[in-house]
């Protein structure tokens, strides 16, 4: 399919579920009114029947919709499904007379147990044959649902007054329909129908998509950017004059180690954006859109120039306010080890997000385990002090926060000019106030210590994909297993 088919398919959609009106306008989010309540059920709905699957499935298409909205979203469906010999499957709660109408067959659960499966005509039938008639003027769904409503009490038997109580309602109904004959429909199988786009593609559209996304939510980057620009200034101003005595390397190492610590802790920040892009990849995902490599690539290629930008700024404030070695090239590297912290965190987050969706919940393990490895860290306890079990093997090695900080400390006391008191100038060795003072392990260059930060973005992006990966493949199996043992 070209991309002006496409795009007419798209148009054609949008005009079919009637929100030709609200094409140019944005869906919106918590920063953004946007489009209603309505509105936004029915672009879900666009984007399930764009591409026009051959087994569709829609939970409450009509929430949010009033009845006439309601009679034309499922009218249209159903007759896509018609046109196109398509199979759709959707639960549905109170629906109109007139669009209950619209249904082929249905299928009533309660508690577990089905009360009726077949043809959406016979249904009266099969009740009033057992008892519960619909009345006369009543809509047949709201006297079904009525009917095996566990909630209450009772019910209302037939055109009397007297009453029966539901659970006894719900077996005679579900004892009749277990003993009347199966209605069984032979079916083709389904086409095994994957993601029409190619890898490229789907990781260039995720890539602009996502990005557009982050462009707009103010809350996710530009935030952000504002409250590390005041920070960083805050920084620049504290450090700015620290002099060059040997007081001063305590003064640097801290300024130094608080970028490292406070400045990436706060990339937790993108947390709730990045947990609804997640909501919305598990269906997408689902309905076999594109692949979690994808999205990862998408994801992180979108993200790039925003904490590039975060690092740079603010970064540049901070270095040149502050009393530190000045340099180009100390500079960029200052600016490249913040921008890998940035990334690593939100990688961190990534994974938190895999296995904690929930806003709170996700935020406390996220800021939780940074606090772990900042502690150990190797700056409130030298490496040496680090008691040896737990804390020294393996989190300090786990911890980011290590390289990072002594990336920068070498960065910094690469060569070091201090003052005594009587005015004489010394000079320090790199070496001597690495090894003597910080304990920084001297066996590999500020380089390696870059590159370690590097190499743990590129594994936490991995375990996130193995973690999505693994989750696609057991859930299955675990929820066969539960309804098994229960």
């Amino acid at each position: 399919m070209s991309l002006h088919e496409k795009k007419e398919r798209a148009d054609e959609t949008i005009k079919e579920m009637g929100l030709q009106e609200a094409m140019n306008t944005r869906i919106g989010g918590w920063s953004l009114k946007g489009l209603s309540g309505g509105q936004k059920r029915r672009v879900s709905i666009c984007i399930e029947i764009l591409t026009r699957p051959k087994l569709l499935f829609l939970d409450e298409p009509t929430s949010g919709l009033d009845s006439a909205a309601s009679y034309h979203v499922m009218n249209r469906i159903i007759k896509i499904a018609q046109e196109d010999k398509r199979t759709i499957v959707a639960s549905i709660h109170q629906p109109s007379s007139e669009v209950f109408e619209l249904f082929d067959n249905l299928c009533l659960l309660s508690y577990g147990k089905t009360i009726y499966f077949g043809s959406s005509s016979k249904a009266n039938e099969f009740f009033a044959i057992n008892g519960f008639p619909c009345p006369y003027m009543r809509n047949p769904s709201d006297h079904f649902l009525r009917t095996i409503n566990k909630d209450f009490d009772d019910i209302e038997e037939g055109f009397g007054k007297n009453t029966i109580s539901s659970g006894k309602a719900i077996d005679t109904l579900v004892m009749s329909y277990e003993s009347s004959e199966a209605c069984l429909n032979n079916g083709r199988l389904l086409e095994n129908k994957g993601s029409q786009a190619g890898f490229i593609t789907q990781c260039r559209v995720l890539t602009q998509r996502s990005f557009i996304n982050m462009y707009r939510d103010l809350g996710y980057y530009w935030l952000r950017f504002l409250i590390y620009l005041a920070l960083c200034l805050c920084i620049g101003t504290v450090f700015h004059e620290i002099g060059s005595g040997y007081g001063s390397i305590q003064a640097r190492s801290s300024m130094l180690v608080f970028v490292v610590g406070f400045l990436t802790f706060m990339a937790i920040g993108g947390f709730p954006s990045f947990v609804e892009e997640m909501k919305l990849f598990t269906r997408e995902r689902l309905n076999g859109h594109y692949g979690v490599g994808a999205f990862v690539i998408g994801n992180t290629l979108s993200s790039t120039p925003f904490l590039l930008l975060i690092s740079l700024v603010p970064g540049a404030v901070a270095y040149y306010l502050a009393d530190v070695q000045k340099g180009i090239d100390r500079f960029s590297y200052f600016f490249l080890m913040l921008f890998a912290c940035m990334m690593l965190v939100e990688s961190l987050m990534m994974i938190v997000a895999s296995i904690v969706p929930d806003f709170l919940m996700g935020i406390i393990t996220g800021a939780g385990i940074q606090g772990i490895m900042m502690l150990n860290g190797g700056f409130f306890r030298l490496p040496k002090d680090l008691p040896m079990p737990i804390w020294k093997y393996p989190v300090y090695y786990l911890a980011f926060h290590k390289y990072a900080i002594q990336g920068f400390y070498k960065n910094e006391y690469e060569t070091f000019t201090y003052f005594t008191n009587s005015r004489h100038a010394v000079i320090v060795t790199r070496d001597e106030i690495l090894r003597d003072i910080f304990q920084v392990d001297l066996s590999y260059s500020k380089w390696g210590d870059i590159a370690i930060v590097l190499g743990m973005v590129i594994l936490y992006r991995l375990i996130f994909l193995s973690i999505i990966k693994g989750k696609e493949k057991f859930r299955p199996v675990l929820r066969g297993f539960k309804y098994r043992c229960s």
